[in-house]
């Protein structure tokens, strides 16, 4: 476990020598888990690394936006698939992605905060979160409404208008030097080694396959709440139209705190539930 299976030499190098493992059936991926928790097989920790590779490379692509390269999001994504795959625990009867995936975004969080300064990012946790949720917010914004302004991105991130224009201006500050060339005699720029955004049928079916394995994930976190909690996560995260605090606290015929209160603590135990150890 304590090297890689494939050298990253080249994106498309890198690509064609892992597309040449299937992806595992749940028996297939069962069997394999346990020879390693009880065996310590190292055969079978092999295996279930070079089936979820191109996972790694599916959730990679989401960063690709921070101007660092596809290959080293790569790298790091498969230490935090190896790391999960070494305490994934078959006795909880989940695909192995769906617990694998918060330790490929967590290495991969680490290494883009590590290799950005901190007096860029910020070094409060609130700057972190927005540093990483500013990018995804107004994307999300701009396809719902057609623009994305800073007060209302502040409003739905829960954070002051000028951290965010503090936040934009520095994300807009290193994406511009993506534009810079790799070398002064060079006609090659930064942008040019990030990868296509477009997917092939390939990626677009890896997409399919791990949305609906989180999908799973969250149905068994929301399965550990109460009615009432349920109805408050749906109501306020999971729709498009959501609920406010106000009607929650009318159709409960509590407190617009205590609804709150009551949303918090729902969230704290999905949390929990959907990140049972930390990297």
């Amino acid at each position: 476990m304590n090297t890689l299976p494939i050298t990253l030499d080249s994106f498309d190098q890198y690509m064609s020598s892992i597309n040449q493992f299937e992806p595992l059936d749940r028996e297939t991926e069962q069997e394999l888990a346990w020879r390693l928790k009880r065996d310590n097989d190292l055969d079978a920790a092999h295996k279930l690394t070079c089936a979820n590779l191109r996972f790694v490379v599916k959730i990679a692509y989401e960063y690709r936006g921070y101007g660092l390269k596809m290959l080293d999001l790569i790298q790091e994504g498969n230490i935090g698939l190896m790391m999960a795959i070494k305490k994934f625990d078959p006795a909880r009867n989940i695909r192995l992605i769906s617990y694998a995936v918060w330790w490929i975004r967590a290495y991969i969080h680490n290494y883009i905060t590590s290799s950005w300064s901190l007096v860029k990012i910020g070094t409060t946790q609130a700057q972190k979160k927005l540093f990483f949720k500013l990018r995804q917010t107004s994307e999300a914004m701009r396809r719902l409404t057609g623009s994305a302004d800073s007060n209302s991105i502040a409003q739905e991130l829960d954070v002051s208008y000028q951290e965010v224009e503090e936040m934009t201006l520095r994300l807009h500050g290193r994406d511009s030097s993506l534009n810079t060339q790799l070398a002064p005699d060079s006609d090659v720029s930064y942008m040019d080694n990030l990868a296509d955004s477009r997917l092939d049928q390939e990626q677009q079916l890896i997409n399919i396959e791990s949305e609906h394995q989180q999908t799973d994930h969250i149905h068994e976190a929301l399965g550990q709440l109460n009615q009432r909690e349920q109805h408050i996560i749906h109501a306020r995260l999971l729709t498009e139209d959501k609920v406010t605090l106000q009607e929650l606290a009318d159709e409960y015929n509590i407190s617009k705190e205590r609804v709150r209160q009551l949303e918090k603590r729902a969230m704290e135990k999905l949390k929990l539930s959907l990140a049972p150890a930390a990297p």
